[in-house]
């Protein structure tokens, strides 16, 4: 049914951390003794994940395995596979975080139970818009070897949060099975919570950056089902970057897409194709090209493609 892409211990991870169980709900964090201070491109990584305002899961705002990104400081990384990482979006995700914090609301959501070893790393990172409005999930690329959220959707999430919608960033175990039987649990997991997240479950999106996109085009063409979880509704709008996708099941739901021209992983070709043969089987797509531009933009910020969120924006709200 599927490809593999590309054939990461640590250590474990508490479910909860002041009261989570694994019915979702609002945390209760105690601060009293966190005075967490903004950061800029000049905070070193290392400190951004063992700030002690962010706990246990502080290790998944950047990549678990290590080896898939350099720098010593936000204005210094540098991820495998990406370009056109902005460091001012990379520290108004974590001024988010602390924020966020600050305020006692839960970031971080695990997924699994405690004493499952698929806790240790995975989990969703909750964006919040507004209470009751419909949600998306976004997926970072890697290769199916690492998670590069940092970049590829923790900034999707947190503009669609500004925009009122209520985004989550997965983290995923690496693998292509895997990452997608994650990624049904997390579906599973928010509309099971649905009331205590405060999010409406119907007409949500998937979003997908390379790999990540390949997940988001999987659940929704074959389902929660199909990777371990009963079935729930299916997406709306699946929302793909720069992957060369090319299997096609007929049961694709609207499908944006981008890419570059200078993609040397993903062929701007391969997704026109795609996009073309969804729409044969009369099924809204598009796809938007972007002349020049390489695999891994993320939102694309001061390039030619600045402005496709919006644009993938407009195109889930027409299917909502």
């Amino acid at each position: 049914m599927m490809k593999y892409i590309l054939c990461v211990l640590m250590p474990a991870l508490i479910f909860s951390l002041a009261g989570c169980s694994s019915g979702g709900g609002t945390e209760t964090v105690n601060n009293e003794n966190l005075t967490p201070e903004r950061v800029t491109e000049a905070a070193r990584i290392s400190d951004v994940i063992n700030n002690p305002a962010f706990g246990n899961w502080g290790r998944m705002i950047f990549p678990l395995n290590d080896y898939y990104y350099s720098g010593n400081t936000i204005g210094d990384l540098r991820l495998t596979w990406y370009n056109y990482i902005n460091p001012s979006r990379t520290a108004d995700v974590i001024n988010y975080m602390l924020d966020e914090v600050s305020n006692d609301r839960q970031i971080f959501y695990p997924i699994y139970p405690p004493d499952d070893p698929r806790a240790n790393s995975t989990g969703l990172f909750f964006f919040r818009g507004n209470r009751g409005a419909k949600f998306a999930v976004c997926n970072a690329g890697g290769g199916f070897v690492y998670v590069g959220a940092i970049h590829d959707s923790f900034p999707h999430a947190l503009e669609l949060s500004r925009k009122g919608y209520n985004a989550f960033a997965l983290i995923y175990r690496p693998g292509s099975n895997t990452a997608c039987e994650d990624l049904a649990r997390a579906i599973a997991f928010i509309h099971d919570n649905a009331e205590s997240l405060g999010v409406d479950v119907s007409g949500y999106s998937l979003w997908g950056g390379s790999a990540g996109a390949r997940m988001a085009a999987w659940l929704g063409s074959y389902g929660t089902e199909s990777f371990g979880e009963k079935s729930y509704p299916r997406p709306s709008a699946v929302i793909m970057q720069y992957t060369g996708l090319s299997e096609i099941t007929g049961r694709e739901p609207p499908t944006y897409a981008c890419v570059g021209t200078s993609d040397g992983i993903a062929s701007y070709r391969s997704m026109q194709s795609y996009v073309d043969r969804i729409k044969a089987n009369g099924t809204d797509s598009m796809i938007e090209i972007f002349p020049g531009l390489p695999h891994g933009f993320g939102l694309g910020e001061n390039t030619i493609a600045e402005e496709w969120l919006d644009n993938a924006v407009k195109f889930w709200e027409a299917h909502m």
